[in-house]
């Protein structure tokens, strides 16, 4: 037997269509109101860092601690962080860079143990070329060294302190091209320390003297590039492979000081490699 037609609950039916409708065609509302700028999400900061890990051979001179040189292999980690920002042509360049080696002599006699870690902070320029394919960056950067060389065969005046402090002309240019489906970015950057400060035992002076004594002569001192010529430079290539980008390449980074009658210096030549990340700060702007 058919049941009776109920008028009452198809009129509940209609209503409850009605709302569900007009909740729809609400969010549909408030959507196309935050796309014409009452409330966006601003995306104005680009950062692309990178995490590196490298091997390379080096060569130590430090005439405090023996007056021949020393060369071996090294262990080197760097993470590079640079952040664009679309609203000014100013870039931040952030470096944390540490390396640990383990050197031998000409006679194989005596090992030293080095190592070092800087922190690099700096603005640079931005310039853009080729449509922007080509991006020329300069600008300086501030260097805060901190480090030690260890001799294992001195019994006397066995370690040196290596502390300084410096501001470096700084530049970078990119070329972002295809590799066939591949994109690929080509990055050299290189940066030479123009003026600051460093620590230096005087000729003769040991650290007992310094430290127990507190015997100053001439320990800090000024740094410029007829005392200290450095330069630090990077050649690279990124590739981007499923959304996943690694890059690889060549640095280079020469330290040299002759400072109270003693001579110093650092040449590195190493294989760096590692992947990137390039991401988006978003913030939340009401308007």
């Amino acid at each position: 037997m058919n049941k009776p037609f109920n008028a009452s609950y198809m009129k509940a039916s209609i209503r409850q269509a009605t709302l569900v409708l007009l909740t729809l065609l609400g969010q549909q509302a408030a959507i196309a109101q935050d796309s014409h700028g009452i409330d966006t999400l601003v995306s104005r900061k680009a950062v692309t860092s990178a995490k590196l890990f490298g091997i390379g051979y080096t060569q130590h001179l430090d005439t405090y601690l023996s007056p021949g040189e020393y060369s071996g292999a090294e262990l080197r980690f760097v993470s590079h962080t640079i952040r664009d920002n679309d609203d000014h042509p100013l870039s931040k360049l952030i470096v944390h860079q540490g390396f640990l080696s383990s050197t031998k002599n000409k006679a194989h006699n005596a090992n030293e143990l080095a190592g070092l870690y800087t922190f690099s902070y700096g603005l640079l320029y931005n310039w853009h070329f080729l449509d922007g394919n080509i991006n020329l960056k300069a600008g300086a950067t501030t260097n805060l060294e901190m480090g030690f060389d260890y001799n294992l065969r001195n019994s006397n005046n066995p370690a040196q302190l290596r502390a300084a402090l410096n501001i470096s002309p700084t530049a970078a240019i990119t070329y972002d091209t295809h590799l066939g489906n591949f994109p690929i970015t080509l990055r050299y950057e290189l940066a030479a320390p123009l003026m600051g400060v460093m620590f230096s035992p005087n000729y003769g002076q040991s650290y007992y003297e310094i430290f127990s004594r507190g015997d100053y002569d001439h320990n800090a001192v000024f740094t410029h590039p007829f005392n200290t010529p450095s330069l630090h430079h990077m050649l690279t290539l990124d590739i981007t492979v499923m959304r996943q980008t690694f890059r690889m390449g060549y640095l280079g980074d020469v330290r040299q000081a002759r400072v109270n009658g003693l001579r110093q210096h650092q040449y590195t030549h190493a294989l760096v490699i590692g992947w990137v990340k390039h991401f988006r700060l978003i913030k939340y702007s009401p308007r």
